[in-house]
């Protein structure tokens, strides 16, 4: 479906909900490492929730859940975990490469391991991670794909060379033929496909 002037406004992510079991060390990290400041924070019986700035309304949002034992693993980005089916890691947006250089020298001054400066091609990253094992990565668009419409044809931005079915439709017609339908859950399950709940085509 093509864009209409009935489509969603977007404005960015308002907040991302992540989970840690020490708010403490989580508030020392991104508010004191990685200086993206804490604005807001609730506080129920049940949990913590607490908000840290990361520019132009979005936030990352972290629960502490009061009296609940949370399982944890950490990994590096884009290797798979059977655990981490629908999280990788975060990859937070720079302005340019003198920015990334400032926050990998930040990331190493507070002690925090980092990568050095990888290429993707359209942006150039590094890795790291917080203090609940997430992986994160800090990244800069070389050619920004986003705020203008997109040209499903660049092989700068669109290299897969056998692309879904959907991308092609996009690549060839302009539009997709069809989209899906989703349903709610109503507590916390280990597989969808296992308790018979499918993406409807």
């Amino acid at each position: 479906m093509a864009a209409t002037p009935d489509t969603v406004h977007w404005r960015g992510v308002h907040h991302l909900a992540l989970v840690t079991t020490d708010m403490d060390a989580t508030v020392r990290f991104w508010h004191g490492v990685l200086d993206a400041r804490l604005v807001a924070t609730l506080a129920l019986p049940a949990f913590r929730h607490y908000f840290f700035d990361i520019g132009e309304g979005s936030t990352i949002a972290f629960f502490e859940y009061t009296d609940q034992p949370i399982d944890s693993f950490a990994k590096p980005a884009g290797v798979p975990y059977a655990k981490a089916a629908q999280f990788d890691h975060l990859s937070l947006h720079l302005p340019d490469e003198d920015a990334l250089l400032r926050l990998r020298d930040r990331l190493k001054e507070h002690g925090c391991e980092v990568t050095d400066v990888i290429d993707h091609g359209f942006l150039r990253s590094i890795y790291f991670s917080d203090p609940n094992g997430i992986a994160l990565e800090a990244s800069w668009w070389t050619v920004d794909p986003t705020g203008r419409p997109a040209d499903h044809s660049d092989e700068r931005l669109f290299a897969d060379p056998d692309p879904v079915p959907a991308v092609r439709e996009l690549r060839d017609e302009g539009r997709l033929r069809h989209t899906v339908a989703t349903r709610l859950v109503d507590g916390v399950i280990e597989d969808l496909a296992r308790e018979g709940i499918t993406l409807e085509r």
